[in-house]
């Protein structure tokens, strides 16, 4: 009996797992983002919380933390534009808070960057940091 609670258990903690997953929203790699950003064709949403964002994001990244009440007014018109939200590394799921603010908004080009803010630095890309 015991073991049929635990296996019950386990199958809904999955269920729900799956569920967090945003809908919709596929990976993007680090060269279509380096495109998209040399062609100024994406707005950057960091997950990653404020103290994290000062030490260091991808250029040109928001830090959804620090502006998640005022989000509506940083991103563009077009609901249409790529929105790429990104967070530590690919085991980080925060990215999914800025995902899902950005669709709650109404923007249906969402993508995620599995490697996060590490995966950036670890190939050598440039960085930005904020100050205090």
């Amino acid at each position: 009996m015991k073991i049929a609670a635990f296996l019950f258990a386990l199958a809904a903690l999955a269920s729900v797992a799956v569920a967090a997953e945003p809908a919709g929203i596929s990976d993007i790699s680090q060269a279509e983002l380096q495109s998209a950003l040399k062609a100024r064709t994406v707005v950057l949403l960091d997950a990653n919380g404020r103290s994290s964002y000062q030490s260091g994001h991808i250029p040109g990244a928001i830090d959804f933390t620090a502006h998640r009440r005022d989000l509506a007014k940083l991103l563009p018109a077009d609901k249409g534009a790529l929105i790429v939200a990104y967070c530590a590394n690919v085991h980080c799921t925060a990215y999914r808070q800025a995902a899902y603010a950005a669709q709650e908004l109404g923007y249906t080009n969402i993508r995620h960057f599995a490697p996060g803010i590490e995966g950036w630095i670890d190939s050598g890309a440039p960085i930005e940091k904020a100050g205090p």
